[in-house]
């Protein structure tokens, strides 16, 4: 049975996830040189503790850890309230700290949410896929979602809310919806943003108008874009060398370990490896689709193509805000930037792709 498992793995998207991993430890022990590469050895020290999940959550089949799906869900909504009562950190109520040791609630909400919306939609499809576009059954859906979305708005934390989003899309593109929800919602966002846009909170609205014309405040609010874009020219193709550059390692670009390690990556290792990055993400998500789609049940399905929505947001969002292309929203690099909470994430995520990938039989959907 487990050679059976092992061969019906993809290893391609764990090879993909190695080179990621391999390109940000060169990344992090650079641009930790000043401070005696504290953040590298931690998240070395993070990656040790999640190697034993990743196996765990690989080899305990998925529908029985599909079993626990609610109260997995129960507790994260749990904690997403009682987060709110923290102390901020940098404006936003996320991260409980216990004395060295801090995590984000929101980060493994993330699983909770794919979790219990593949548990919810098998129950509310139980004699046909197509029940989900009964009205009531697909408020329901929707509420799983919007429930922890408006806890994380509420931290604030806006980029995290849009993974939610992102993964709940997703989910609900392959569960057979009808195509006139997907043009009802393709209305309602023409009419709502703009009505979101003018009620947004201040530091929103700066932080959109950075995003415009970052030359408009480049001591301020468009200091970090502005460094970033200069880090990514700078490095033009080979890079200026690990260890070597210059808003990298003078202290200008900020923060360089997390939100910004692409930047650093693209000037110390240039554009052929920041460009290698794209390719292999884009492969891993494209594998990880194929996996949800040769899934051997809906559950399988919906596990895998959630997943894929959040890495895919991830990605976009992450190298998109460094070169300017998109809104700075602090959102992580997959695999890449330092954080322990968000690698523990990542691996459970990629052990529950893996699970699904090694238990796949046939399509079913798509048809």
């Amino acid at each position: 049975m487990r050679k059976k498992l092992l061969k019906n793995m993809d290893w391609g998207v764990l090879v993909c996830v190695l080179l990621l991993l391999g390109i940000g430890l060169v990344a992090l022990f650079s641009t930790t040189q000043n401070t005696e590469h504290g953040e590298f050895i931690k998240q070395l020290q993070w990656l040790a503790a999640c190697v034993p999940v990743f196996i765990l959550v690989i080899a305990i089949d998925y529908d029985k850890i599909l079993k626990i799906a609610p109260v997995f869900y129960g507790a994260s909504i749990f904690l997403l309230v009682l987060v709110l009562f923290t102390k901020p950190i940098n404006g936003a109520s996320s991260w409980f700290s216990i004395g060295s040791f801090s995590f984000q609630p929101s980060e493994f909400g993330k699983i909770a949410l794919v979790l219990f919306m593949a548990y919810s939609l098998n129950l509310l499809q139980a004699k046909d896929r197509k029940e989900i576009n009964k009205v009531y059954k697909l408020f329901i859906a929707l509420l799983i979602a919007v429930v922890p979305i408006l806890l994380i708005l509420k931290e604030p934390d806006y980029g995290t809310a849009t993974a939610y989003l992102f993964a709940t899309v997703f989910i609900l593109f392959v569960s057979g919806i009808n195509k006139r929800y997907i043009l009802l919602v393709a209305v309602l966002a023409a009419i709502l943003i703009p009505l979101v846009y003018l009620n947004l909170p201040e530091h929103a609205l700066k932080r959109i108008e950075v995003y415009l014309h970052p030359e408009s405040d480049p001591r301020g609010s468009g200091y970090n874009i502005i460094q970033s874009k200069l880090a990514i020219g700078a490095g033009q193709v080979l890079g200026m060398g690990v260890l070597q550059g210059n808003q990298t390692q003078l202290g200008y670009l900020h923060p360089k370990t997390t939100d910004f390690i692409f930047s650093a990556i693209g000037e110390e290792m240039g554009f052929v490896v920041a460009g290698a990055i794209i390719v292999i993400y884009v492969v891993m998500i494209t594998k990880i689709i194929y996996i949800a789609k040769t899934a051997k049940d809906n559950i399988g399905s919906y596990i895998a193509i959630g997943i894929a929505g959040i890495l895919c947001f991830h990605m976009l969002e992450n190298i998109g805000m460094t070169m300017g292309l998109l809104p700075i929203t602090g959102v992580p690099l997959p695999f890449v930037s330092y954080g322990g909470s968000s690698l523990l994430t990542n691996f459970i995520c990629l052990g529950l792709v893996l699970n699904v990938s090694a238990r796949r039989q046939k399509a079913i959907f798509l048809e």
